[in-house]
């Protein structure tokens, strides 16, 4: 192709610095391996601690909940469920509402896992929180959101605006 049009490097330059897209991108890959180390030793990812997190509720919830609250869609998700499956932390059953639907439920011992991942968690969020400029991980988590479309979903009363701290008393233990 002799008929390419150069883009000047300043261009190059101007996206590295300003494009919000790779820089979520960057940062989401930098806590995903931090949240992954930090939960290696409960045997999770932080991925498999998220979607175990969004099971953990008075009633199963239907697949297509779940998928919308991970931004993932359910052919996805149901490639995430097999290896929690697998480890039997997690059950996929018929939805006796609707057959053709399913039912994510976390087992006895998949609760213990989570039980013991979540003061990890706890710990790490915290330590995160404390290395944000200007301590604002608040205003940070409601763009986020904000940015994933997702405002509207998540009940204040949930504390998903919250630093994630909890007392060793609200943990359970």
């Amino acid at each position: 192709m002799s008929n390419s049009i150069e883009i000047p490097f300043s261009t190059t330059l101007l996206v590295r610095d300003t494009c919000l897209c790779l820089h979520v991108q960057r940062a989401a890959r930098a806590l995903a391996r931090l949240f992954d180390d930090a939960l290696r030793p409960a045997g999770l990812t932080n991925g498999q601690f998220s979607l175990m997190m969004s099971l953990n509720r008075p009633e199963p919830p239907p697949m297509g909940p779940v998928a919308a609250l991970l931004a993932m869609d359910q052919t996805t998700l149901t490639a995430a469920l097999k290896p929690l499956q697998r480890k039997g932390w997690v059950m996929v059953m018929e939805n006796p509402r609707d057959r053709r639907g399913r039912l994510l439920s976390l087992t006895g011992e998949g609760k213990a896992v989570l039980a013991q991942a979540l003061p990890i968690w706890i710990e790490t969020h915290a330590a995160l929180d404390d290395t944000l400029p200007d301590g604002d991980a608040v205003r940070l988590r409601q763009d986020l959101q904000a940015l994933s479309g997702m405002t509207g979903e998540t009940p204040k009363s949930a504390g998903a605006s919250r630093r994630p701290r909890q007392s060793a008393r609200a943990m359970g233990e």
